[in-house]
């Protein structure tokens, strides 16, 4: 009898040691104790990416069961994924990140959901916002319309347009296995046979669009990326990018030019790349004047609150800029 795990799970960390230990604790107590009669094993890898706040010493004394893996430097979230993917031992691999929190059974349904479908190579789980409402992480591949319209001007004139419809799959119910072109990889379940064939994820991208660019590399091998609507996990998205956010800012758009030029060559004329570029361009402006605008605000806001020997009580409104505003595609 095989010794080997069946559920590999890999989390790459960056300062986020909280989030972390929040995330280790729902998955060591997922109850998933069993997958139809027998028992889901899996192994945990956390590969830090040189953080500063004690990520690894809080790993060390309080998950020893946990594989930890320390870089000397941030080497990128794509690049410490792979790290981890070489150091995993399971049949499946599911890539994970630390912001999240694992619902009862959700590993097993992942792992089910696999079983069920052997053609299927990536599998997403049912992605929440810690009030419960759905992240929309199961999308169409973007197109040049998603590229002008998605968190642009073009978008804000035309917000019921046709492109971010598609491409937000807004008619989408998340309440049934279905087939999609991309699920996020906060949390992607990865049939190993999937990395033998096609390789790991394109460290070309540093972060962002390496869960697009990988089932897009999926599809085209043969494999299908389903839904699955009951492996249900909470995600607080961009617990480490908000920390950097304007350069995480460029490097999500520069992904998302890396992504058109790499895989998009054949599917449209060389002559429409200019466009594609200007509407990349045109979504970074965007972010980029959404965060100035928001840091103004809480400079002087803070400056008034000062001469009036007030605290400042400003908050952070859904319209402010985050990741989940301005960095997700």
């Amino acid at each position: 009898m095989s010794d080997l795990p069946l559920l590999s799970i890999v989390i790459v960390s960056w300062n986020v040691r909280e989030d972390l230990r929040e995330c280790l604790q729902s998955l060591l107590g997922t109850g998933d104790r069993g997958l139809g009669s027998g028992k889901l094993d899996f192994e945990v890898i956390v590969v830090d990416n040189a953080s500063s706040d004690g990520t690894a010493e809080m790993v060390k004394r309080e998950f020893p069961q946990v594989k930890l893996i320390v870089n000397e430097e941030n080497l990128g979230f794509t690049k410490a994924n792979n790290i981890g993917i070489r150091q995993s031992r399971g049949k499946y691999i599911l890539l994970l990140n630390p912001d999240t929190i694992v619902k009862p059974n959700a590993l097993r349904a992942l792992v089910e959901c696999a079983e069920a479908h052997p053609d299927a190579g990536i599998i997403g789980a049912k992605l929440l916002n810690p009030d419960g409402s759905i992240q929309r992480s199961a999308r169409s591949f973007p197109d040049i319309g998603a590229g002008l319209f998605r968190n642009t001007f073009l978008g804000r004139l035309f917000p019921n347009n046709p492109f971010v419809r598609r491409y937000l799959l807004t008619d989408f119910s998340y309440d049934e296995v279905r087939e999609v072109d991309w699920v996020s990889g906060a949390a992607m379940l990865v049939r190993r046979e999937v990395f033998e064939r096609i390789g790991l994820l394109d460290e070309s991208f540093w972060a962002y669009c390496e869960d697009v660019d990988l089932c897009w590399r999926a599809w085209q091998a043969g494999f299908k990326v389903l839904f699955c609507p009951s492996a249900v996990i909470v995600h607080k998205i961009g617990r480490s990018s908000d920390q950097r956010l304007v350069p995480s800012l460029i490097q999500h758009h520069r992904s998302m030019w890396l992504f058109y030029l790499k895989n998009y060559r054949k599917r449209y004329p060389l002559i429409l790349f200019p466009l594609i570029g200007l509407g990349i361009l045109m979504r970074l402006g965007g972010g980029l004047l959404r965060v100035c605008v928001h840091r103004l605000r809480v400079c002087c806001h803070e400056k008034l609150s000062a001469l009036l020997g007030r605290q400042s009580t400003l908050t952070i409104s859904e319209d402010e800029p985050s990741e989940n505003q301005t960095l997700r595609a």
